[in-house]
């Protein structure tokens, strides 16, 4: 692979913006120039009126995942080459381990899923669905050996991920021994089997009671529940995912302004979407948007307060939850039960845009949304700087964003694997133009130029916000 340059952009990083030329030499950057003072090079990528960025770290996705009956409908070949297009070159997958099932043999299985198959490079985390001496075993073998360095708990579903408050517990204190990430779907699953319970009983299946039945009270008590926990852990480092509502967010917020290891994600669903205007959308349709936690009121704060919570850093990253299913034959399973709808929202590809239309609203600024998007995500889950940021010595990771450009987001241009869009519709004032991966362009000018297989598994160190 020869040398390459990227001149004439705006290189845009976590400490601000700078007009500077980019070049690469290989799959890496090798040195970043003041405009006219590059070298001559023959391959020149003209960035003239656009922002040069590092490719976005999507670290919460679930390809392939079986839920509900069904799996989610991307595999790694259209994920990975979705969320390229989208400008995301890399992401963090959550490999699965069941109750009853070893760790290493869930792993294997994802291994199995991804490799050969995925467009853009990728990582795990480890889904723990039964805390037991030997999952805890396995947790010191795959951080020391398989560059997997967060494991993630749930307080949902039981029967099938749920951990009680002693697994928790104990994983949590076996996380502060090697210095991996306690990743938590925080919302009080018991509590919410007795209201959904209740709403069916009462006639109440449409989809729109699956965000009323899952209130945000009980996403803030678990989610105080997983910090206190951590809290006795010896402050455990806590991530928690898909953060949604107000109270929870206040929940982090306290106790970050407490010192503790405390973060939080929310996704692009949560700062746009609402339990009227889409979950509550007429008869079945709501069903499109189902995804768990589920969508908020427009009546409340919410959206608001992420979008603080962003500027604030009291949010820290926007990942995406991706884990698409089809409304036909998938959705549909829930037809007069909206808790057999599988769980879900499809937007790999589209998270860079629509946390732009955040810069140009008002909502964000553009150092912040390459931090949110990219370098912190790369930070928190131990893979920068080699992902996440421009800099000598980084992996050639670059999108070519065009705040002139404009993006119309449909079910018939999208890439993902679904037959609906829960973004049909929108129109945002950026455009992603140029993707490259490893030094390679794999998308421009609209047209795909990567290729499956490409993409490489990466080992992960621990997370850069820890002591």
């Amino acid at each position: 692979m020869t040398a390459k340059l990227i001149k004439g952009g705006t290189v845009v990083g976590p400490t601000g913006a700078v007009k500077s030329d980019v070049l690469i030499d290989g799959e890496t950057i090798a040195a970043i120039f003041a405009p006219g003072k590059s070298p001559h090079i023959d391959d020149v990528i003209d960035a003239t009126g656009k922002y040069v960025i590092p490719g976005a770290v999507d670290a919460h996705t679930h390809m392939e995942l079986p839920f509900g009956g069904t799996h989610a409908s991307d595999t790694f070949d259209t994920g990975t080459r979705a969320a390229a297009i989208g400008g995301t070159t890399t992401i963090i997958d959550f490999a699965v381990q069941r109750t009853g099932e070893v760790v290493q043999d869930g792993l294997a299985a994802w291994h199995g899923k991804a490799e050969g198959n995925c467009h853009i490079d990728y990582a795990f985390h480890m889904i723990l669905g039964g805390v037991d001496d030997e999952s805890l075993k396995a947790m010191d073998q795959l951080v020391a050996s398989e560059g997997i360095s967060s494991f993630k708990l749930f307080m949902a579903y039981p029967g099938v991920f749920y951990s009680d408050d002693g697994q928790i517990l104990r994983a949590m204190q076996k996380a502060r021994d090697n210095g991996a990430m306690i990743m938590m779907h925080a919302e009080n699953g018991p509590a919410i089997d007795v209201l959904v319970k209740q709403a069916l009983e009462r006639g109440e299946t449409d989809p729109v009671h699956h965000g009323l039945t899952r209130p945000q009270e009980l996403e803030a008590e678990a989610t105080s529940r997983a910090i206190w926990l951590a809290s006795v852990a010896a402050d455990c480092p806590l991530y928690i995912v898909h953060l949604s509502a107000s109270k929870a967010l206040e929940q982090v917020r306290n106790a970050r302004d407490l010192g503790k290891n405390v973060f939080a994600e929310t996704c692009p669903q949560y700062l746009y979407l609402t339990l009227e205007d889409q979950l509550g959308a007429p008869g079945f349709e709501g069903a499109k948007w189902v995804c768990s936690t589920p969508l908020r009121s427009k009546h409340e704060t919410h959206r608001a307060d992420l979008w603080q919570g962003l500027r604030t850093n009291d949010l820290s990253v926007v990942s995406t939850d991706h884990c698409p299913f089809c409304f036909k034959d998938q959705k549909e399973l829930g037809r007069g039960d909206f808790s057999r709808i599988p769980n879900g929202i499809g937007s790999v590809e589209h998270r860079m845009d629509l946390l732009y239309q955040g810069v140009v609203d008002g909502k964000l600024s553009l150092s912040r949304w390459v931090e949110t998007i990219a370098t912190t995500p790369a930070r928190m889950f131990g893979l920068y700087p080699r992902k996440g940021i421009i800099a000598p010595g980084s992996d050639a990771d670059i999108v070519l964003y065009d705040p002139a450009g404009r993006t119309r987001i449909s079910v018939e241009t999208h890439h993902m694997n679904m037959d609906h869009s829960a973004w049909e519709g929108w129109e945002i004032d950026g455009k992603v133009d140029t993707v490259l991966s490893r030094g390679e362009v794999i998308a421009a000018n609209g047209e795909y130029t990567g290729r499956a297989g490409r993409g490489r598994y990466l080992k992960r160190g621990l997370s850069d916000y820890l002591i």
